[in-house]
């Protein structure tokens, strides 16, 4: 158990296109899975609209359209294959997303990862980037019964931090996470991936909003939202990645 210090949120941070560019080697791991069953030619866009689901639930979807007669079992497991593999050669840290981890922890903040990836994905994109050293606590969308938009993953995250959902803030990239925090009953900091889709009125209901994503978020911004009057602490040295 990581307790944050008395008064303090602790911090539940979605995995993919969230702290890592991960969907492009998450997208590239669908299309060929999806090539080996007879299916070429699955573009970017058909895959938008997938970002923020879980990987079993994806492939459900994707199964009953395209009649494939592979189980979905079969299917995550290939998919999972092929995602550890582009994932362990290359896995991009957003900057700035790396920036507010480091200040989170020089502050003593606990901090989790919830994604619909499977642990595998997760410890091999954790341990890839180094992120690893800051995040012992993660949770997979396996090990819980029900995937984003529903809450469980966030309320397994808070369980395992020993802390409150009331006392969590989560940060989040896709509109099934946002509405998972919302129903975890956890405040919220959306920073969409597709800034396309950022006037989704699920976005609107974050407590705070960086609409152009990634490029418009700021680590020093984010961390005045959370502590409001307080400047981050300097000289607390990291973990080694």
């Amino acid at each position: 158990m990581n307790s944050s210090p008395a008064g303090a949120p602790s911090v539940i941070f979605d995995l993919d296109g969230t702290l890592v560019d991960s969907e492009p080697n998450a997208y590239e791991s669908v299309r060929l899975l999806l090539e080996r069953y007879g299916v070429p030619d699955f573009t970017w866009e058909q895959n938008a609209r997938f970002i923020g689901i879980s990987n079993p639930e994806a492939l459900t979807v994707l199964r009953a359209e395209y009649g494939i007669g592979a189980s979905v079992d079969e299917l995550v497991a290939g998919q999972d294959a092929l995602y550890l593999d582009l994932a362990r050669k290359s896995t991009e840290v957003f900057p700035r997303m790396r920036e507010f981890v480091e200040l989170l922890h020089g502050r003593g903040i606990a901090m989790a990862v919830a994604s619909g990836s499977s642990l595998a994905g997760i410890e091999a994109v954790l341990t890839s980037t180094g992120l690893g050293a800051f995040f012992t606590t993660y949770v997979s969308a396996d090990e819980v019964r029900r995937g984003k938009p529903e809450p469980d993953v966030f309320l397994e995250a808070a369980r395992r931090l020993g802390a409150a959902p009331a006392d969590c803030v989560v940060v989040e990239d896709a509109a099934p996470g946002v509405r998972a925090a919302h129903a975890a009953g956890m405040r919220c900091i959306a920073v969409p991936y597709a800034t396309a889709g950022a006037t989704d009125p699920v976005f609107a209901a974050a407590g705070l909003l960086f609409p152009g994503g990634q490029g418009e978020f700021t680590a020093q911004a984010t961390y005045a939202w959370l502590f409001p009057g307080t400047a981050p602490e300097r000289g607390r040295p990291g973990p080694a990645a």
